[in-house]
């Protein structure tokens, strides 16, 4: 197996055990359909899921390269990375629908 193979099969793993979980799906669902950049607490709200919760979510996300965060004064904002959902799993944006 080449080197290329095994990053994107070790990049495909972070991303299904982010996946794993109906909150971080619901997160993400919400982030494609907003198609805009959301404060944390807003998608939190949304979501239904307290604040600690919700951290916790976003750092697996964050870490699994499926969301981009990026803190403003006291706000935290993110954004879903959609290029790295399409490139490792074509058409799965489009059953959130």
């Amino acid at each position: 197996m080449n080197i290329e193979l095994m990053e994107a099969n070790e990049q495909r793993v972070k991303i299904f055990k982010a996946l794993a979980d109906p909150t971080r799906i619901e997160i993400v669902r919400t982030l494609f359909l907003a198609k805009k950049e959301l404060a944390c607490g807003e998608v939190g709200g949304i979501c239904a899921v307290s604040k600690s919760n919700a951290s916790y979510h976003f750092r697996t996300l964050r870490e699994a390269g499926l969301i981009k965060v990026r803190k403003h004064a006291q706000t935290k904002y993110t954004t879903l990375d959609e290029a790295t959902l399409r490139k490792y799993l074509p058409g799965f944006l489009e059953t959130l629908l």
